[in-house]
């Protein structure tokens, strides 16, 4: 399972989407990205694989950052959130 973890300014939770294959994940990080670059989109509508019903609108002006991990069983998985280290 893969998550795309988005960061909202002012906030202190992270908004998260999971996609359970790479491609996906890396197709939704990337759409991401080009939104907030390009400006235009006011709106971005996420979904989740993970859970079926989970619905995010999320005001793209306000995304400061995104990252796609992948979430695993193990302990050894990258912890959601952003660090300096890696």
């Amino acid at each position: 399972m893969y998550s795309i973890e988005l960061t909202i300014k002012l906030s202190p939770m992270p908004l998260v989407v999971q996609r359970k294959a790479h491609g996906d994940a890396q197709r939704l990080y990337s759409e991401i990205v080009e939104s907030i670059q390009k400006g235009n989109q006011r709106l971005l509508e996420l979904t989740c694989e993970k859970v079926e019903d989970k619905r995010i609108t999320v005001l793209v002006s306000e995304i400061i950052a995104v990252q796609i991990y992948e979430k695993t069983s193990s302990s050894t998985s990258k912890p959601p959130g952003f660090s300096f280290q890696d």
